[in-house]
């Protein structure tokens, strides 16, 4: 059976873009053991309409609060342009297109969404804007875009929000450890490295052989 990390974020969360480094720390931990992580995609929100300015006054008290947390940079003079649709659909089922790939490139490309929508100030709900955050990441673009636009991405991107909703799990980030089919919560929301890492350490010990 199978020992694994489950990593269930959107690239559109602040307080997933504040885990980063903190996860990415945690995966090498895991790694070092020879357990691995998956990425599984959340769902956030699925907008329809722009935000108003309440909403993104709201939204951006949130960033500060993940900077003050994670001291994760973010940009704050323009990183909610008036008229964006925080439609955080695109930016997940790029992930699984990615995934479908190659799931290293996956873990380069959610790194590239993060950075080009809370530092960069750039409208990652934009399929031309994933394509190129794709090719920097190493994926070849005519490829990406058609995997990005298939129906099975598209059915599997629901699926992977599903199942995180099936688990109850509604917050981001979720980070989960398995092993012979049973599920351990690490943590469900924001905490630093130095917190996770001890847990993390104590199920390896128990779930791996040294």
């Amino acid at each position: 059976m199978s020992t694994r990390l489950i990593y269930v974020m959107d690239p559109m969360c602040s307080w997933c873009w504040g885990f980063a480094p903190v996860v990415q720390a945690l995966s090498e931990q895991a790694q070092a053991r020879g357990v691995g992580t998956d990425l599984v995609v959340g769902g956030l929100r699925q907008e329809r309409i722009a935000m108003d300015q309440a909403a993104r006054e709201r939204t951006a008290s949130y960033w500060h609060a993940v900077h003050e947390a994670s001291g994760q940079p973010f940009n704050f003079a323009t990183g909610l342009p008036e008229g964006l649709v925080y439609d955080t659909e695109p930016a997940c089922r790029s992930l699984v297109a990615a995934r479908d790939l190659d799931t290293t490139v996956a873990w380069k490309l959610a790194a590239l969404i993060q950075r080009a929508f809370y530092v960069e100030g750039r409208d990652v709900t934009l399929p031309s804007v994933l394509v190129e955050l794709a090719e920097a990441a190493g994926i070849q673009p005519k490829a990406f875009a058609d995997r990005f636009d298939s129906q099975a991405v598209r059915d599997t991107t629901a699926e992977d929000f599903e199942w995180a909703r099936n688990l109850g799990i509604a917050g981001f980030p979720t980070l989960l450890a398995e092993h012979n089919g049973q599920l351990a919560l690490l943590t469900n929301g924001y905490q630093p490295l130095d917190v996770l890492a001890p847990l993390l350490d104590r199920w390896l010990d128990h779930n791996v052989d040294a």
